[in-house]
């Protein structure tokens, strides 16, 4: 028993009491649904309706918040901290940090709903603004998505991640959202208190990933379905998603450095490919005064469009949609936000949250305007049945405008392609991460621990499909996205606190610095006096001229005269 234990110990590393909760958790979880997948379904439904109809305006408000406490922070004195040592080089180069970023940030569901997002608002405008696939039902429907996508989306993933590379490559320390916390919990998060939150960060981040790996499995087998013979359903998305597994675990068996840049990098070429054949032979012009235009419209509105809850009607819009992007952004942002700070060693908190915040963002934006602007001219111009298409099967929309340009065939197979790669390069930022979580913050968890947390993703998710598809994803998310926003509210306090306490203290040490250096040159000054009293007192006798010889003055006098 003592040599099996010790090999167990030995191929999943230093794991400990959080990692045996947080996997208990998830496998009572997964053997509830499998079982009774109707009543997990329906109690999910209950806790979600309570949720949303008492709660969800805290969603909106404290999101909102953190969009201008990150950007504070970027901005302020703050941004001149380096995350590391003063003179420390960044650990990866720009061009890959932010692959990076992207790719393990919003890369599957940027495909997923780059048309559908806008489609479905197309056919049914949000909150019954207006009338169903009108134009101003179509920029309604691309100003939601910018929103939905823009600043708020990667708050949540700068501000867990900033947290985190603080306090692992500031203060050295572990590289845990309990050790985030020690400014307001203090020694606190060395018992049990610090356990119990990186266990609902495990848990919360399962859930999280798993709504991502369902979407890119529906999304892969509407597109195969749209190629081939094989009907979309159930039975094919497993197969999928345990192909996708295969691959995403021989990507986590190998080194971080290596196998995720490479995909990561790889991703962003074949993306960057894609949007460029769209935009060329798509409606280029058209494409481009929708993005101005939604610009315009987002940053006129996105004050207003972050509070609204719709208390005086009994829509349930923003829960379907606002809220769900918000608690899909809450569950994911422990893992990305680890993710992020595991590759951000080097960078000051400005380059840090410009990185994260305004690029990704930029990115987001233009890929909406290519993919949905180019939807809504085809659907609005060319009748190509694309919102019926949608209405019918929500990730559809993609593969069905990719087939109005020429080679359609072509790009849907590259389509396809590339969420598969997203799934790969998120999954297995997601297993590196758990690892770390679940093994006390090492930079580097073994390979074993990353196969097992991957092995448990894919059966997470397997169930929620089973349970009821893009709906069981959605309101999973929500439920298990609230308690670790509470948690990010105190994230949020501890680092204003640690980072007041480091420029307080480097004030401080400037100050002593400068009263030093004063008092050593006030020392110097006195010196300086004193040698000049004694030259006043004592003078030097002066020098005396040269003797002149008589022969060469014939002024000179003879010698022994009077």
């Amino acid at each position: 028993m003592r040599a099996a234990s010790e090999m167990i110990r030995t191929l999943l590393g230093d794991v400990g009491s959080v990692f045996r909760v947080s996997a208990a958790v998830i496998v009572l979880f997964v053997a509830a649904a499998a079982v009774a997948p109707g009543a997990v379904g329906q109690a999910a439904q209950s806790v979600l309706q309570v949720t949303a109809t008492n709660l969800g305006w805290m969603y909106l408000l404290v999101i909102t918040v953190f969009v201008g406490f990150v950007l504070f922070l970027g901005l302020s004195k703050f941004g001149a901290i380096r995350l590391g040592a003063e003179d420390e080089p960044a650990e990866f180069s720009y061009s890959s940090w932010l692959a990076m970023i992207f790719s393990a940030g919003m890369g599957v569901g940027l495909v997923f709903w780059g048309v559908a997002e806008p489609m479905m608002h197309y056919n049914a405008p949000p909150m019954g603004s207006g009338l169903p696939r009108t134009a101003d039902a179509a920029q309604t429907g691309m100003t939601y998505a910018f929103f939905h996508w823009g600043l708020h989306q990667w708050a949540n993933f700068a501000l867990v991640g900033l947290a985190i590379a603080y306090v692992r490559f500031r203060h050295h320390s572990f590289g845990l959202i309990s050790e985030t916390l020690r400014p307001v919990l203090g020694d606190r998060v060395e018992t049990g208190w610090g356990k119990a939150i990186d266990i609902l960060t495990v848990v919360s981040t399962v859930f999280g990933v798993a709504t991502t790996l369902g979407l890119g499995a529906l999304q892969i087998n509407s597109g195969i379905s749209r190629l081939t013979d094989i009907p979309f359903g159930f039975p094919a998305q497993f197969a999928i998603l345990a192909g996708i597994g295969g691959l995403f675990i021989l990507s986590a068996m190998t080194a971080l450095d290596k196998g995720l840049r490479l995909l990561s990098n790889l991703n962003m070429v074949l993306a960057g490919a894609l949007l460029i054949v769209v935009l060329a032979f798509g409606p280029t012009a058209f494409i481009f005064g929708v993005m101005t235009q939604t610009l315009g419209e987002y940053l006129g509105n996105v004050v207003q469009m972050s509070l609204v809850t719709t208390p005086f009607s009994d829509t349930r819009w923003v829960e379907q949609w606002t809220m769900f992007y918000w608690a899909w952004g809450l569950s994911w942002a422990p893992f990305v936000g680890s993710f992020i700070a595991r590759i951000s060693r080097g960078r000051t908190i400005r380059e840090f949250v410009l990185g994260v915040m305004i690029v990704p963002v930029t990115l987001s934006m233009l890929w909406f305007s290519v993919f949905g602007g180019a939807s809504i001219h085809f659907e609005v111009f060319a009748n190509a049945g694309i919102a019926d298409a949608v209405a019918a099967e929500v990730p559809s929309g993609l593969f069905v405008m990719l087939e109005q340009l020429p080679l359609g065939g072509l790009l849907t197979a590259a389509a396809i392609m590339l969420v598969c790669l997203f799934l790969i390069t998120s999954a297995d930022a997601a297993t590196f991460v758990l690892g770390m979580f679940t093994s006390r913050g090492v930079l580097n968890p073994t390979t074993t621990l990353r196969v097992l947390w991957a092995v448990l993703q894919l059966m997470m998710v397997v169930v929620l499909l089973l349970t009821g598809g893009l709906e069981s994803l959605q309101t999973v998310s929500i439920i298990a996205a609230f308690p670790f926003m509470l948690l990010m509210i105190l994230i949020a306090i501890s680092l204003y606190r640690d980072l007041s306490q480091e420029i307080a203290l480097k004030a401080e040490t400037d100050r002593l610095l400068t009263m030093r250096i004063e008092r050593l040159l006030l020392r110097e000054d006195e010196r300086e006096a004193a040698r000049q009293a004694e030259e006043d007192i004592h003078p030097t006798a002066p020098e005396m001229p040269p003797s002149v010889d008589a022969s060469e003055d014939e002024d000179a006098e003879p010698e022994g005269r009077t």
